[in-house]
């Protein structure tokens, strides 16, 4: 069972400033792909909306409703998608899950900024809100390419 302490730790200062800055949280106009995920735990919701041009992400936009820890994630997101491939985008959402879930190191650059988020991993019920993002992303990415094929 957790404490006060612990939940005090865990919303450390370094998650609540990427939580209060979280970039590209503008709607694309027109995206290739755009993803709603929901975390049926505690409610919160990540909208990624993104452009690919030759396989890398040009445009990208997010609606973020979700705890401080689930922003603090689509805060890193954010601010090192542009220009990622699928496969990076995919990686870094494997690590993240194993981060959190199977004690696996933090996920590697671009998205190493996830690290901050290693103390979640004793909150469980934490776990779907932080991987919103990646997950969202991830799933536009492969829909931006099968529109780009058809």
């Amino acid at each position: 069972m957790s404490t006060d302490a612990d939940l005090i730790k865990l919303y450390s200062g370094r998650i609540l400033e990427l939580a209060a800055a979280i970039p590209l949280t503008e709607r694309l106009e027109n995206p290739q792909a755009s993803v709603k995920k929901r975390s049926p735990l505690c409610g919160s919701t990540v909208t990624v909306d993104l452009t690919v041009e030759n396989g890398r992400v040009i445009e990208y936009g997010q609606d973020v409703k979700a705890c401080a820890l689930g922003q603090a994630a689509a805060s890193v997101v954010g601010s090192n998608i542009i220009g990622r491939t699928r496969a990076e985008v995919e990686t870094a959402r494997d690590q993240l899950r194993a981060m959190l879930k199977s004690g696996g190191p933090a996920p590697v650059a671009p998205f190493d900024g996830l690290e901050v988020l290693m103390p979640a991993r004793d909150y469980k019920n934490r776990h779907a809100s932080i991987m919103l993002t990646l997950d969202a992303a991830s799933e536009a990415m492969a829909e931006a390419e099968k529109a780009a094929c058809a």
